[in-house]
């Protein structure tokens, strides 16, 4: 029994066989590349593990803030989570959801300095006066309007919008 007959039993004709063999050949020169680069201890071009970004599965209490945190050291990158999977509410992120962390640099905390050593907040509490947001008592407390979240946590507010004149607030030091 030859080949040609097997062939004709199996009803395959040459460009069929071309085809297979070509494909095969591909595969193999693919997987060839592929060990060739990953051994050399580099990356294929175009295919780093920055360009395809880093993938996290959300647990239970997280939020993209404490997301951030954790891969960028800076919670002011939960926008760019945001914007990498197209979220429509951010504040709605579930258990479980698989969230692509996208390759971006650190958004550093901004100082921003008093008006005026007279507005400046000393004390270890502060009484709220009408006006008064957070982000403001920060900045005069402590010269960043980012450390508002210190003062949230520290009071356990469940609403950080929303203060009213006459609370009393402790300033963490």
């Amino acid at each position: 029994m030859n080949l040609k007959s097997i062939l004709k039993t199996l009803k395959l004709n040459e460009s069929t066989i071309s085809m297979v063999l070509g494909a095969i050949v591909i595969v193999v020169v693919g997987v060839l590349v592929v060990n060739y680069f990953k051994d050399r201890g580099s990356t294929i071009p175009g295919l780093s593990e920055e360009s395809l970004g880093r993938t996290h599965t959300v647990v239970a209490g997280e939020t993209l803030w404490s997301i951030a945190e954790k891969y960028y050291g800076s919670g002011f990158n939960w926008v760019d989570i945001s914007n990498a999977n197209s979220l429509e509410n951010p504040g709605a992120i579930e258990t479980g959801q698989k969230l692509t962390i996208p390759d971006v640099t650190p958004k550093l905390v901004t100082a921003v300095k008093p008006a005026s050593d007279s507005d400046a907040i000393s004390g270890a509490t502060y009484e709220v006066v009408r006006g008064d947001s957070l982000w403001k008592i920060a900045v005069r407390a402590y010269g960043d309007g980012y450390r508002w979240v210190e003062i949230a946590r520290e009071n356990n507010l469940a609403n950080p919008d929303l203060i009213h004149a006459g609370n009393i607030l402790v300033l963490p030091r």
